[in-house]
């Protein structure tokens, strides 16, 4: 890794906080296909617009949604879609994890069964 500031090492920490919510995962994955309205996100979530409301706000606040208003409505989508890359190359290299820990489990079941 590079070396980074002090400072960027906090952004970079409370960016990846902002991520470590499954609601906002959620949220994300919501609009992943295209921008929503608040009403929109709770009613794919089956959530409650209050819980739903101040998830999307933590998410504008860190720059990972953005909001518009048409008419009444506030509409979010996403700021910058590398943000999917990032979360699959987690899930992915987690997948791989869980998946090497299971087989090592079921190795040594057959061991112990064996004996």
């Amino acid at each position: 890794m590079k070396t980074f500031s002090e400072a960027v090492l906090i952004q970079v920490a409370a960016y990846f906080q902002v991520l470590a919510e499954p609601m906002r995962l959620k949220i994300l994955n919501v609009l992943r296909s295209s921008d929503r309205t608040v009403g929109q996100v709770v009613e794919a979530l089956q959530g409650n617009q209050a819980n739903v409301s101040k998830h999307l706000r933590i998410l504008l606040d860190a720059g990972i949604v953005s909001r518009r208003t048409e008419g009444t409505s506030a509409i979010y989508g996403i700021t910058d879609p590398a943000i999917f890359d990032l979360c699959e190359m987690v899930c992915d290299r987690l997948a791989t994890r869980i998946e090497a820990q299971n087989m090592f489990r079921a190795s040594l079941t057959r061991r112990k069964t064996n004996v």
